[in-house]
């Protein structure tokens, strides 16, 4: 079975796609963001897959890659195309190749135009189809940089991607207007610059008079994108070194029972459940600061900002969530406890209060 999840960069407005094999645990990511890579690191780890490869559709004006962080994370190879003119790549692509993950494979596409490296990657039944910039929902990427050219981007859409079948969805690099994924029916008929009868002449005089300006992250984007996202100095996924924690997918840092025991005496323990259950039969840590959920938005005053900070609540939900309302209140070193006070008490961590 396909694993695939489509995944989104809001500042950039990038879709980064997660493909993986249930079988082998093998996946893929095509056009990943590198300040998600974070995210996107957390997402495997959730699903127990192993990153084989990171794919590029092209070298990208708007955002630096997370190719090459996520290598130094997982060891993966990194895949661009042969023409796109990158250095540091595993492995340079062209019209054909296929690049494997457990029993799947994507076809390799060359499709130039938006820039002249740029591929389409197809899932090997042909269900789905990966277009980068070439042609987005209802539109098409620019042509006006990068070795761009309208007319190859008429013939490219045209020969590889609107003769896959009708029914095969295509999911863009980007969008701007909250579209998630289309087909090739629905391109072929609705697409106003390269559906229906509009012929190349007139495609390329459309593309010609589009005057846009330059993305504002070109100046940087392009020169690390041919380092496959390269940077200099030591840049990792490294976590916070206060404690032991894990970054989850849902954006949060969590931190296990154990390892909360040990620094205890170091972090601020903040309880957000109700005074009835802090005083209830689950007990509560000892030294923990009651601040229910409800108040806590008007009462992180009341906290030490140079202490790291462990929200608990009966579960792990709400102090979940708590995590999240510390972070944006400019407390960026607070961490959610795992399971909450039913994980710390059956894993025998010692409680005031509380049935015995």
């Amino acid at each position: 079975m396909l694993i695939f999840r489509q995944l989104f960069d809001p500042p950039s407005s990038t879709y980064t796609y997660l493909l993986g094999d249930s079988d082998s645990r093998e996946a893929v990511l095509i056009d990943t963001v590198f300040e998600q890579a974070r995210r996107d690191a957390a997402l495997l780890g959730e699903l127990d897959l192993r990153l084989r490869c990171t794919l590029e559709t092209h070298i990208h004006a708007d955002h630096v890659t997370g190719a090459w962080i996520l290598k130094q994370q997982f060891g993966s190879r990194i895949a661009v195309a042969e023409g796109s003119g990158a250095q540091g790549a595993d492995r340079y692509l062209r019209q054909g190749d296929k690049v494997e993950f457990g029993a799947r494979h994507l076809e390799v596409r060359a499709t130039p135009g938006h820039t002249g490296g740029c591929m389409t990657y197809v899932l090997e039944d042909e269900s789905m189809a990966f277009t980068g910039d070439c042609l987005l929902i209802r539109g098409s990427g620019r042509t006006d940089f990068q070795q761009g050219d309208a007319h190859a981007l008429y013939r490219s859409v045209h020969s590889q991607i609107l003769t896959l079948p009708p029914d095969c969805l295509l999911y863009p690099a980007h969008d701007y207007r909250g579209l998630t994924v289309t087909s090739v029916a629905e391109e072929r008929r609705f697409n106003p610059r390269l559906g229906g009868d509009i012929g190349e002449a007139d495609f390329a005089g459309y593309m010609e008079n589009l005057h846009l300006p330059h993305p504002k992250q070109i100046d940087v984007a392009v020169p690390a994108n041919l380092k496959v996202g390269r940077r200099d100095g030591d840049v990792s996924l490294t976590a916070p070194t206060w404690a032991t924690l894990t970054y989850t997918f849902a954006g949060i840092w969590e931190i296990q029972p154990q390892a909360l025991e040990e620094v205890a005496d170091k972090v601020q323990i903040v309880d957000v459940r109700e005074p009835v259950e802090y005083d209830g039969p689950l007990g509560h840590i000892r030294g923990a600061i009651l601040i229910p959920l409800g108040e806590l938005s008007a009462r992180t005053g009341e906290l030490d900002r140079q202490r790291p900070i462990v929200a608990v609540c009966r579960s792990g939900a709400r102090s979940a969530q708590a995590t999240l309302m510390l972070q944006q209140a400019g407390l960026p070193e607070a961490a959610n406890l795992a399971g909450g006070m039913l994980r710390w008490r059956a894993d025998a961590h010692p409680v005031v209060g509380g049935v015995k």
